[in-house]
């Protein structure tokens, strides 16, 4: 039922199928640059954790806001905030996701804030139990564009979401629930989680009803050339192991190469994965590696996002060519088991 309803919302836009296209030779790309955090095990936030969506002292907090880059796609951009005592995290971030709004200032250059302007938050309220949070939202949050309905559901949706402690997500209006959206029908009968995908795509030939869909993350350049993650949920061929088809796409490369780029070329081969408790151990070959040679921090860290994103895995273990010894050009060591970053694309305003 759920997996079927980010189908059924993805029909509702016309998603268009594009061409997978290959491009380059050798193992990493080299297009990306260090700009993203290096992986760290999740952090809650707030002194409390974003469970309660408060922060129990004031201070200086990094939050995660989903904002339209000028290319229309949905990205994640860690932005420093300070957070007032018992001020909750998860309003301030939709807050700041409002057009023109009271932080518009604090946005960098190059992203949109989707929620409508004049949007202010009636309340939020979060469920541990269920691990939901709820929103009402004021009036002017109905004064949107057809087209911009489902870029408005996922930025809600995943910024959340992005929250430890947040699982699912229900939609309010002057205190009402919405059933679905006022505009184009989004529905919102169940609450929405992170299989409505984000940045929807399909792959050529691919049927909606036959389809798995895997979050991959590719990097794009703002105008002033910082570079920046985007996650995109690519419709691929039914698969029993998401995982590995996210990586095999990974590797296959976005399908719009005029605006992200590939941080793995396709001469890289997926041996093995392995699936155990906590941990995706990802097992990876390439002819042209050499035992020593340090690998790109952007590979390393698009593989780790996009396992973790479609497994329920918190860690992943990377192989290359049988060993574990590997290193980034941070100097940042791969050997254990790590973690996805919290946050990512630090982007300056």
């Amino acid at each position: 039922m759920v997996q079927k309803r980010w189908i059924r919302g993805a029909v509702l836009t016309g998603v268009l199928a594009l061409p997978i296209l290959t491009a380059g030779c050798g193992l990493f790309s080299q297009e990306t640059s260090r700009s993203i955090d290096p992986p760290q095990v999740e952090i809650k936030d707030g002194a409390e954790g974003a469970e309660t969506g408060q922060a129990g002292v004031q201070g200086q907090e990094t939050l995660t806001v989903y904002l339209e880059d000028r290319n229309g796609y949905l990205a994640p951009i860690s932005i420093p905030t300070t957070l007032g005592t018992n001020e909750a995290a998860a309003q301030k971030a939709l807050e700041m996701m409002v057009e023109n709004g009271t932080y518009a200032n604090q946005l960098p250059e190059d992203f949109r804030a989707v929620l409508p302007q004049g949007t202010q938050i009636n309340s939020y309220t979060y469920d541990k139990e269920q691990k939901l949070a709820k929103v009402d939202f004021s009036e002017p949050f109905t004064n949107y564009n057809p087209q911009d309905e489902r870029t408005i559901v996922e930025a809600i949706t995943w910024t959340l979401t992005a929250m430890t402690g947040i699982e699912q997500v229900e939609i309010w209006h002057e205190g009402a629930k919405l059933q679905e959206m006022p505009m184009d029908s989004f529905p919102l009968d169940e609450p929405l989680t992170r299989t409505i995908g984000i940045n929807i795509e399909a792959a050529d030939g691919i049927s909606y009803s036959q389809s798995t869909p895997v979050t991959l993350y590719f990097s794009a350049q703002t105008l002033n050339d910082e570079q920046y993650y985007v996650p995109v949920t690519r419709l691929v061929a039914r698969s029993d192991n998401p995982a590995e088809a996210a990586l095999q796409q990974l590797i296959s490369g976005p399908l719009n190469r005029k605006e992200l780029t590939s941080v793995i070329l396709p001469d890289v081969v997926v041996k093995n994965i392995v699936h155990e408790g906590d941990v995706v151990t990802v097992d990876l070959e390439d002819e042209f590696y050499e035992e020593g040679q340090k690998l790109p921090a952007e590979m390393l860290q698009a593989l780790v996002l996009s396992v973790t994103e479609n497994s329920d895995a918190t860690t992943v273990q990377i192989k290359l060519n049988g060993q574990t010894n590997v290193v980034d050009d941070d100097d940042k060591s791969y050997t254990e088991p790590v973690g996805r970053p919290h946050h990512v694309n630090a982007i300056k305003s």
